[in-house]
């Protein structure tokens, strides 16, 4: 039996395996990775190094055996279709009869664009007769605190997302959920919507980094519209930048407010804070 872990040289995959190795040994842990000179550090920490790509089905043949734990993470290729990338995967994990499929999905609750295709890989996995594990991943502090750059330049954030609130996390705390999953009991055909214990706003993530950087840093709230033609002035593809947008406009609806506690529960330990977050961030 193996843990593999798909999209591993990812952010979130590096996470998932570096965490996997406080639990089980380096040789039960499979990586899948498409490039395997990027994969060099964890070849080093001395997991295995299995090379496919979501776009090839037959690199997927010889991947899984029976009786594996699998994680499937989420490609993020939007134009290369990623229901059918995914599909490539669970069909591969079928074939092998692995003992279990577990998914970063979406929220149940985000109706955005971004949602569509996590819903129809959802429903593959489920037809598929896969002892299968939805995790339902919400939003992660990373994707502001890693673009930090343009907010500390002008002094703003801008979003499209109103007064809405959102329940982010940390990719570690994402990760932490993931490995709980792998290495645990009792997972099998279960939905987790995952998400911090905080939820908050833009205002509220403004006055944070203005707290932290000593800078008087705003809010900036403009229309979906407008926040379309800033993604697209800054050279983000048209249908990726109306995506953004829409998750903007789904922040502002409350779509990633979560609520649950499963995040923690699963991770065993209170979520990252967002305060932390971009500290650590300021700090790099």
């Amino acid at each position: 039996m193996s843990i593999v872990v798909t999209g591993a040289t990812g952010h979130l995959g590096r996470h998932v395996v570096r965490q996997l190795l406080d639990k089980v040994p380096a040789d039960q842990v499979t990586a899948v990775v498409r490039n395997r000179d990027k994969a060099a550090d964890l070849a080093d920490l001395g997991v295995r190094l299995a090379v496919a790509d979501y776009n090839a089905p037959e690199t997927f043949d010889s991947v899984f055996a029976a009786d594996d734990r699998v994680l499937l993470i989420s490609g993020n290729e939007f134009d290369k279709g990623r229901v059918r990338q995914h599909t490539v995967v669970i069909e591969a994990a079928k074939k092998a009869g692995v003992a279990l499929l577990a998914y970063t999905s979406a929220p149940s609750s985000l109706k955005a664009t971004l949602a569509d295709d996590h819903r129809a890989t959802e429903e593959v996995m489920v037809g598929s007769g896969v002892p299968y594990t939805l995790l339902r991943n919400g939003w992660y502090h990373e994707n502001y605190t890693e673009q930090l750059a343009p907010v500390l330049e002008h002094g703003a954030v801008v979003q499209a997302a109103g007064e809405g609130r959102i329940s982010s996390a940390s990719r570690a705390d994402y990760a932490a959920a993931a490995v709980a999953v792998l290495t645990g009991e009792g997972h099998e055909n279960t939905a987790y919507e995952l998400g911090g214990d905080e939820a908050w706003s833009f205002a509220e993530y403004a006055a944070e980094l203005s707290r932290q950087t000593g800078r008087e840093i705003t809010y900036n709230p403009v229309s979906v519209e407008d926040y379309t033609g800033i993604l697209t002035g800054a050279g983000v593809p048209g249908p990726l930048a109306d995506v953004f947008a829409g998750v903007d406009a789904a922040i502002g609806k409350g779509e990633l407010v979560v609520s649950t506690g499963d995040l923690s529960r699963l991770a065993g330990r209170p979520t990252t804070p967002l305060a932390e977050a971009v500290a650590v961030a300021l700090k790099g």
